[in-house]
This record gives C-alpha cells, sequence and structure tokens, in this order.
C-alpha cells in the first residue's frame, strides 16, 4: 500500500493549463492547509494545482536539519518517488512542453530542494518557502547541475523550523549548482508564508507563462 493518498488538484485542468504547479505541504499539514494558506492568495489565472498529500501528515520523521539516517532517505526516497509520479502524469511532462514550478512550504520546501538535487533541472522553476537541504553539511546527499534552473528560497531569522545557518548553507549549495538564485530573508516572520512571498511565487507563475523571469 502507498505511504501517500490521492493529491488535491485545483486551478486550471491539466490539459488546458498555462503552467502546472506541484506545491507540497509542510509537516502536519495537509493540501487543504496550502490551498487556504497559498493557493487561495495567488491571483495567476491558467494554473493546474497539484497539492501531493502525505499519509499522517509527514513526508519524513527527522527535522530537517537532523544527521541523515538510512530510515530518513529511505523517507525522501519515497516521498521523491510519489511526488516525481505525479508530475509524470500531466500533460506536457513528457517532453517539457508545458511549465512546471516544483514548490513548496517548510518540510515541503525541503523536500523540493531535494527533489531538484536529484532530478533537476526542468522547464520551470523552483519555489522553497521556509526551506533547506535536508541532513547536516557533513553528510552525503545528491548534487545536482541545475543549469541556471529559476530558484525562489526564503528563510527568517525568526523562524523555529528552519535555522537561518541551514537557509544560508542551501542558497550556497544552489549557487554552486548553477540556479538562478532569488533570496528572501524576511526578519520577524513567523513559521507561515507572508504576502511577500505570495506576491514574489505569483511573479514566478506569471513569468513563466509569458516566458520571461525577474
Amino acid at each position: 500500500m502507498s505511504i501517500h493518498d490521492t493529491p488535491l488538484l485545483l486551478g486550471a485542468s491539466p490539459g488546458e493549463a498555462l503552467v502546472h504547479c506541484v506545491f507540497i505541504h509542510g509537516r502536519t499539514q495537509s493540501p487543504e492547509d496550502m490551498q487556504e494558506q497559498v493557493i487561495a492568495k495567488l491571483r495567476m489565472p491558467g494554473v493546474c494545482f497539484v497539492l501531493p498529500r502525505a499519509r499522517g501528515n509527514s513526508w519524513y520523521d527527522a527535522r530537517a536539519t537532523d544527521v541523515l539516517t538510512d530510515r530518513t532517505r529511505q523517507q525522501l526516497d519515497q516521498a521523491i518517488g510519489h511526488v516525481r509520479q505525479l508530475i509524470g502524469a500531466l500533460p506536457g511532462m513528457d517532453d517539457h512542453a508545458r511549465p512546471l514550478v516544483i514548490g513548496g512550504f517548510s518540510q515541503g520546501a525541503c523536500l523540493a530542494v531535494e527533489y531538484a538535487m536529484r532530478h533537476g533541472p526542468w522547464n520551470g522553476a523552483l519555489a522553497s518557502l521556509t526551506g533547506c537541504r535536508v541532513g547536516t553539511p557533513d553528510c552525503e546527499r545528491p548534487f545536482a547541475d541545475l543549469d541556471r534552473l529559476p530558484v525562489y528560497l526564503t528563510g527568517s531569522d525568526k523562524d523555529p523550523w528552519i535555522p537561518v545557518a541551514a537557509f544560508a548553507d542551501t542558497a550556497a549549495a544552489l549557487a554552486r549548482a548553477r540556479a538562478r538564485l532569488h533570496c528572501d530573508i524576511l526578519p520577524d516572520r513567523s513559521h507561515e508564508v507572508s504576502a511577500t512571498e505570495i506576491a514574489q511565487l505569483d511573479k514566478v507563475l506569471c513569468g513563466l507563462s509569458n516566458r520571461s523571469w525577474w
């Protein structure tokens, strides 16, 4: 039996969408939470949103900044495989004809970064809202040449789950991976998605639909 459940589909139909967006929820959250906190606040029309669902509302048990264990690696592989399967089922993904944004919040944002480091780049962008690499700098982790993939990465000095040091290490890793990187540190922001991040994600989606970027 799969450890993941049926995703939530929102917005334009997959076959008619200008852009596809796979947006991954955080720990103890659900696709419905992401709908309320993020998707409902976006203005860009013509986007098909695919919101994956983790059974038990968690993609992996460890904190993102814990040392990687065999169990965490296995859970990451299962979660990334699930996301990859969802993406593969979308129209236009087999020939990269339609732009794709892979994003998420918190644990979902970390999972999106790990997806990119295994399967990037692609025709589109990565949006990691309060995310970092899973594991520590001393852990052996996959590393991809992202070849100018647009990446939006955010963090906060007051976030209790993703410390600034982990954010900075991830920004450095993405730079070494040759991502086209845009970072926002949002002072005093708690563990949530801010209006600034919503506006930037809207800009990413709009730019891809118009074949432009920030």
